[in-house]
């Protein structure tokens, strides 16, 4: 099996380019791991990529230091660098993306009423963490 859930921030707003018509969107998520035996909290920043309607939400809607949860999967590749040496990648293929705190309000575009497809308005009290 290979699933992958995470909570965290954007450490910068997300790059989307498309190609055929299809947005590819990548960011970083800064991702705290647990305090454990006495030593500091520390995080991790996994690279995340996303497509399609996934990546056409995450150019709409998220941007440098939302909250956001996600799950996908881990996906490794490699490739040649310029100097001919193998670089070997790692990154989270998203296929969920849920936000968990309120957007900022922009005064020029007022999203409240617009609905997001796949996604259930709920409230504060229905989080169960």
């Amino acid at each position: 099996m290979n699933a992958v859930s995470l909570i965290g921030r954007l450490t910068k707003d997300p790059v989307v380019r498309y190609k055929d018509e299809i947005g590819i969107a990548r960011f970083t998520l800064a991702v705290d791991r647990p305090k454990m035996n006495g030593k500091d909290a520390t995080s991790d920043f996994p690279n995340v990529v996303c497509f399609g309607k996934t990546a056409e939400l995450v150019e709409k809607y998220i941007t440098k230091g939302r909250l956001i949860g996600l799950t996908g999967r881990i996906q490794t590749g490699s490739y040649t660098d310029k100097d001919g040496k193998k670089v070997y990648t790692t990154e989270v293929v998203a296929d969920r993306i849920e936000f968990l705190d309120k957007a900022e309000k922009k005064e020029e575009e007022p999203r409240s009423n617009i609905p997001l497809e796949g996604f259930e308005q709920i409230s504060a009290d229905e989080i169960p963490f």
